[in-house]
């Protein structure tokens, strides 16, 4: 067993793509129809199982909405006996009552519902369909229960303006936490992102309310605020790192070093229906391509940054210069970095119209055994 090499921290499952809004923005692959079939009941459980053998102490269930599936309380419970700590990222259309009892007696830990906006009119308006209310009661149902909860705002154009109101609601829904997080431009949102990206005068001034939030509501509220790749100098550290902290299994069975790795072409991705967890992250080509700084190129192979951001996104790099192995072009060094200027240019100029995500709520999965 290979002794140098990172173990992975957290775990997110992906148990389904269906799912009943449309967001303009979402991280799901274009070619949805392509992933109908989902893992069944028992092979979710063998991932969860080896995914805790493996060193994994947090799984994220996510989707799609992973509500619509309905072992998902079974799922929970099986998280709860291998000591993972469990959390639910959903758009809460579904999330009633009933259902939050059930997942709080399978020892689910915390909450994670999404936001759009802050009313019914352009929340529903970008999810494609009405769900502002049932968002807001399903905040409120989970706090009753006593789950802790956090707000996640994925901001962009077309509500960043908003966001002073934005953390008023989180107040007001007496959440515990708020998350700002500005697009990642893959997925959907690579094929919105003129309609999407902000202008840098927006970007400003969003930075500005959230400090002056921070100090307002110190020990209120927690708040956390992803900035924006496409304005900063440097690239983040994509999930710390390709393939050293975290992995997704796909509702096919793919695993993935991100949830948006399918982006790059020509790449393999083993499946936990072929091989062990354990085999995937510690053998497999796709997990050793970009982990690391070996295989850096230049400017970033001789950066004092290597260690910080190990080249930025390998799907961001991808999308702009079709190139997965270049230096991610938001940085500054890049030989790309006019790729990044363009395309802020282009969204200035841009129409508004958005292409709505597609793939609803029509079962496609294998039998589920309970």
């Amino acid at each position: 067993m290979p002794t140098t090499l990172p173990r992975p921290f957290a775990l997110l499952a992906e148990l389904t793509y269906r799912c009943p809004l449309k967001c303009p923005y979402c991280s799901n692959p274009l070619q949805l129809a392509r992933y109908k079939h989902e893992l069944d009941t028992d092979t979710w459980k063998r991932v969860l199982t080896e995914a805790a053998a493996l060193g994994v102490v947090q799984v994220h269930f996510s989707g799609g909405e992973p509500v619509v599936r309905p072992d998902l309380a079974a799922l929970v419970a099986t998280a709860r006996k291998l000591d993972l700590y469990s959390n639910l990222s959903t758009g809460a259309t579904l999330t009633d009552g009933p259902r939050l009892d059930e997942l709080k007696s399978a020892g689910l830990d915390s909450l994670q519902i999404s936001l759009l906006d802050i009313n019914a009119r352009s929340n529903d308006w970008l999810a494609g369909t009405p769900s502002f209310e049932k968002k807001r009661l399903a905040v409120e149902l989970a706090r009753e229960r006593e789950f802790p909860v956090t707000l996640n705002v994925v901001l962009h154009r077309h509500n960043l303006d908003h966001l002073e109101t934005i953390i008023n609601l989180a107040v007001d829904w007496e959440v515990d936490k708020v998350e700002l997080a500005h697009v990642q431009y893959t997925g959907w949102a690579f094929r919105n992102r003129a309609a999407l990206l902000p202008r840098r005068s927006q970007v400003e001034h969003a930075a500005q309310v959230v400090a002056a939030a921070r100090e307002q509501l110190a020990g209120q509220l927690e708040i956390l605020h992803v900035l924006p790749d496409y304005f900063q100098e440097f690239p983040k550290a994509c999930l710390q790192g390709w393939g050293r902290v975290f992995l997704t299994v796909a509702p096919d069975g793919a695993v993935l070093p991100c949830q948006t790795a399918r982006e790059i072409t020509g790449l393999d991705f083993p499946n936990v229906q072929h091989k062990s967890l354990h085999d995937i992250w510690f053998t497999d080509p796709v997990f050793e391509r970009f982990r690391g700084t070996d295989w850096l190129p230049e400017p970033c192979q001789s950066c004092d940054r290597r260690e910080i951001d190990f080249g930025g996104c390998r799907c961001q790099a991808f999308l702009v210069t079709g190139d997965a192995a270049t230096t991610d072009p938001v940085c500054k060094l890049s030989p790309h970095h006019d790729l990044i200027d363009t395309a802020l240019t282009e969204a200035s100029q841009a129409p508004t119209n958005l292409e709505y995500r597609v793939f609803g709520m029509a079962p496609e999965t294998k039998s589920e055994s309970h």
